[in-house]
């Protein structure tokens, strides 16, 4: 479920929220394996004034770049345990991690998981070949 209103009188209540204009709530049903029920709220505050249709596209449109990116970076590689910290070496590792999804992503002759082929690639180098090829391949098409 969606549900959107205006902030009206809270914008002066919360005067560190500059241009809020839209309070939204998401609330999420489900049930597990184990059969226990759970409902989930997730909060948001915008500063455009939504209708909800419009706000329950933007929160679909998140969690579908968190689904398809983010999860699978740290289900992937870890990326949520890295331990990276001085200077740039994050960034630049997030950056390295990126390119090596894209890459993996692009290779379709193996119908794996990005996990199994980054296992394939580190023990077969004509797959790793492959892998590297298509990623460039890619690049070149753009």
């Amino acid at each position: 479920e969606y549900h959107v209103l205006p902030a009206g009188e809270l914008v002066q209540q919360f005067p560190d929220w500059k241009g809020l204009k839209s309070i939204g709530v998401t609330i999420g049903y489900r049930i597990d394996k184990s059969g226990k029920e759970s409902l989930e709220h997730r909060y948001y505050i915008s500063s455009a004034e939504l209708e909800k249709e419009r706000f329950a596209a933007a929160v679909r449109g998140h969690w579908g770049i968190e689904n398809s990116l983010h999860w699978v970076l740290d289900a992937s590689m870890n990326e949520d345990a890295c331990q990276i910290y001085r200077g740039d070496a994050a960034e630049i590792m997030a950056c390295f991690r990126h390119i090596a999804l894209n890459m993996l992503r692009a290779e379709t002759s193996k119908k794996a998981s990005i996990r199994r082929k980054q296992n394939i690639a580190a023990m077969n180098t004509s797959y790793l070949d492959k892998v590297l090829l298509a990623g460039f391949k890619a690049v070149i098409k753009k």
